[in-house]
């Protein structure tokens, strides 16, 4: 994930949007299940839009009542009564549309969510490596709110709008042809207008999306590692780099606003004086035709009516761009490439009567009569295993070592060595370029990912605990685990005293990734949450490199409780917690240059002798 003085162009990047109608044809494809209610929508605004025509046209023959000899004021009320009962019918028609546009673009909504956040969980870890979490926090939020906005709202004005914009064009021409020729002819006219505006107008929505993203990355990222800006006194740096950010977001919503914002008045101006000329060619139909006063009156109201639905559509394109553009995002994070799919006789491993056994599908011919039904045994294997992250860039070069059920293999070197290269690869985060990787003499990518995943406990450096209570964030190792193996678990890792002297003891409510809790403790909990996953294969990376030497003691005291009778995997920086390993491997470069226990290479007198004696010093 990029630090805090990450490139700026990389952060914005947005890659080649998607066609148009391609997300427009996605994004509606959330409304499918609601088509029931969609027409009632559409029935409710054809309602409402043409009560509203009616209503205006009913004018015509009220006025021409007025001005004739034969007007009283019962044909007056008689007239305003119907125009009333056919306007409540609109409004009714109004409101009830509005219910039900409600809960279709909740429901589409809540659909969006959960298909991305469902993805998000199965994107791989690479994907999370390279993409900040802001940005990603972004898609949830401002993206699928902008999505919101236009489902709810923007569609259905759209819909009135161009159905307002048929039946005017409809009754103007029943009134009067000659002075629809004149309206009709100002229409391209304020299409052209309204198309060039619109262009540059989803040019810079996009735009806005993207820095708004990349606004919200900078915020989490600066917020969630405030201690270390305040160590290293880079408050003034940080404050710089987000008015860049901020710059950047302003400049674009200022276009995007601008461009947005321009085409109600463009639109509006255009549209007064087509008002103003149907206005004069009118009046002097009246004088020299015989054109009547309330089909004059009408046809006026019209034509600005003509408009007013031409200038609302235009006004809602700035929430259709960025609706549009918040749904390409949203889309690019979906069509993600996720974890590369377990086939479907991947082996699982069960447990049975308190043991581990493989069960292996009749149709797996690789493995159907070497495992079935025999006992799992956590022996872990890497041969001749390479690796790189990025094409062209080797990290692992040919790594071959073996870990016997039981054993505590500890890996020492210098950092960006591969050491926790190793221990991703053994849980699948990455796959290897070349070699193979075995547990029980099975490649683990024969192996059910969430099997694989579920017999191999990881205890990390970086410590992450979740909001809730203390026995619900040890449980997180295995959901089914009961109060009392908890408890058991807590033990193990050294963990049960701390805790009960907590205020609320296992019911202590944690937030803030356990704000409230020393590093130390929050490893033990860390590793109580190991504990109790049962998981037959462990990995310690570096679990003991960030606490004080007190401290240091308790945990290994945990480590080793929790090590027993599982193959073991130890990453270290302090030598001392890795002496009493079966064997060592000392890497260097991607490479093992010296392998063997404690007492074998300090004989040797190599690299381990003098990182050890303290003649040469980790990097």
């Amino acid at each position: 994930m990029p630090g805090p003085h990450a490139n700026k162009k990389a952060m914005l990047a947005t890659g080649r949007p998607k066609e148009l109608r391609r997300v427009v044809k996605r994004l509606f494809s959330y409304l499918e299940k609601d088509r029931a209610k969609l027409v009632l929508v559409f029935f409710c605004v054809l309602i409402s839009a043409l009560s509203s025509l009616a209503g205006s046209y009913m004018l015509r023959p009220i006025i021409n009542m007025l001005v004739s000899p034969e007007g009283s004021v019962k044909a007056l009320a008689e007239g305003v009564a119907v125009m009333l009962m056919i306007y409540a019918a609109g409004i009714a028609t109004q409101y009830l549309q509005a219910r039900i546009m409600v809960q279709v673009a909740q429901d589409a909504l809540q659909k969006l969510r959960n298909d991305l956040f469902c993805r998000l969980q199965r994107l791989p870890v690479s994907f999370h490596d390279t993409n900040r979490t802001g940005d990603l926090m972004s898609r949830f939020t401002n993206d699928v709110d902008a999505i919101g906005e236009m489902l709810t709202s923007t569609i259905v004005q759209i819909l009135s709008g161009a159905i307002s914009i048929v039946g005017t064009l409809a009754l103007m021409l029943y009134t009067n042809i000659y002075l629809t020729v004149i309206t009709v002819v100002m229409v391209p006219l304020m299409m052209k207008a309204g198309q060039t505006v619109a262009n540059r107008s989803r040019k810079y929505y996009q735009r806005q999306q993207a820095s708004l993203g990349a606004l919200n990355g900078y915020i989490e990222e600066t917020v969630s590692g405030q201690k270390v800006v305040k160590v290293f006194c880079h408050e003034e740096k940080a404050l710089q780099e987000f008015e860049q950010y901020n710059a950047d977001l302003k400049k674009n919503q200022i276009m995007a606003q601008f461009f947005g914002g321009i085409m109600g008045p463009v639109m509006g101006n255009l549209g007064q004086v087509n008002y103003s000329l149907t206005a004069v060619v009118g009046g002097a139909l009246c004088v020299l035709k015989g054109f009547d006063v309330g089909g004059l009156a009408v046809f006026v109201n019209y034509s600005r009516q003509f408009s007013r639905p031409i200038n609302e559509v235009s006004m809602q394109m700035n929430t259709i761009f960025s609706a549009l553009a918040g749904a390409e995002r949203v889309f690019d994070v979906m069509d993600a490439e996720p974890e590369q799919a377990d086939a479907k006789d991947a082996l699982v491993i069960e447990e049975r009567a308190g043991r581990s056994f493989w069960k292996v599908s009749q149709n797996n011919s690789k493995y159907a009569f070497k495992l079935r039904d025999t006992t799992f045994r956590p022996e872990v294997v890497l041969q001749d295993v390479t690796f790189g992250y990025v094409p062209g860039k080797t990290i692992l070069k040919h790594i071959t070592l073996y870990a016997k059920p039981g054993q505590k293999i500890a890996f020492v070197g210098s950092t960006g060595a591969g050491k926790t290269t190793i221990t991703n690869l053994i849980n699948r985060f990455y796959d290897v370029d070349s070699g193979s990787i075995t547990i029980d003499g099975v490649d683990i990518r024969d192996i059910n990912r969430e099997c694989l995943r579920r017999n191999v406990a990881m205890v990390l450096q970086d410590t992450h605990l979740f909001t809730g209570t203390v026995m619900e964030n040890i449980r997180y190792g295995r959901l089914d685990a009961t109060d009392e193996e908890v408890i058991q678990a807590a033990r193990t890792a050294s963990a049960h005293s701390f805790i009960m002297r907590l205020e609320h003891g296992y019911d202590t409510v944690l937030q803030g990734d356990g704000a409230n809790l020393s590093q130390g403790q929050r490893q033990l909990l860390n590793i109580a949450r190991a504990a109790v996953s049962k998981a037959p294969i462990l990995i310690l990376d570096e679990a003991t490199s960030s606490v004080d030497t007190r401290t240091e003691k308790h945990i290994e005291r945990g480590m080793d409780r929790l090590m027993a009778d599982r193959t073991t995997l130890v990453i270290a920086h302090r030598l001392s917690t890795v002496r009493n390993a079966d064997a060592i491997m000392v890497l260097e470069n991607g490479e093992i240059i010296e392998r063997g226990d404690h007492e074998t290479l300090l004989t040797q007198q190599g690299r381990y002798y003098k990182l050890y004696t303290g003649l040469s010093e980790l990097e």
